[in-house]
């Protein structure tokens, strides 16, 4: 019960975040984009929290968690909790006095690359029991080198990728898109700190950075 009033508390505070630092900005509740992103984040995001809460509580409870402990994963954290606001409060100004106009069939692409991103995301959960929103080592945790991860060494921040990138295309907004050309530059920190996190803590994850060669983008990097 604990698990379940923590997971429904997170997510409605989430949902009511998200819609003031949309709809306040953009001076109306109609706004087609920003109810079209909440749609497309929010029911994936109830659905597979009942998947997790009936099949795999203990990854849930994993996953609510952000505590970091890790000094340069706090300024990670510190500098998304600037970016996205950010980048959702620019989207709705824009919407609101018009500065830019996306075209329909670009927010049709955004979306359904923020979908596949969502249905990456949902993979890498179900194979790795140990993905948490914090970088540790975790007690008997073991190397996952299967599905995803014997394509990148973190199919979970590529995932965020296609989530996040065209996010502001979702929103009907290119200004919005400034704040967010942030994130793959905080991924690519995150990144490489993690990894020296596992190569000092995680038996065999030196091993499996020769077998999987690349962190984040299949023959880039």
């Amino acid at each position: 019960m604990k698990l379940f009033i923590s997971a429904l508390t997170k997510f409605l505070l989430g949902l009511v975040l998200l819609g003031t630092m949309l709809f306040v900005p953009a001076g109306t509740l109609s706004y087609p984009g920003a109810w079209l992103f909440i749609v497309l984040l929010f029911v994936p995001m109830l659905i597979m929290g009942i998947v997790l809460f009936t099949k795999a509580p203990a990854l849930l409870e994993k996953r609510l968690s952000n505590k970091e402990s890790e000094k340069t994963q706090k300024g990670v954290i510190a500098l998304s909790g600037l970016m996205f606001p950010a980048g959702f409060v620019l989207s709705a100004l824009d919407f609101r006095f018009g500065w830019s106009s996306v075209p329909l069939g670009l927010v049709v692409v955004a979306s359904v690359l923020f979908l596949i991103g969502y249905g990456m995301y949902a993979e890498v959960m179900r194979e790795n029991a140990y993905l948490s929103r914090t970088v540790e080592v975790q007690k008997d945790q073991v190397v996952i080198s299967t599905g995803l991860y014997g394509i990148v060494r973190h199919p979970m921040y590529l995932a965020t990728l296609f989530m996040f990138l065209p996010l502001p295309l979702i929103l009907g907004s290119f200004w919005g898109l400034i704040p967010f050309a942030l994130y793959p530059v905080v991924t690519v920190i995150r990144i490489l700190n993690e990894e020296k996190v596992l190569s000092d803590g995680l038996e065999g994850y030196t091993a499996y950075k020769t077998k999987v060669k690349y962190r984040l983008i299949p023959f880039v990097w």
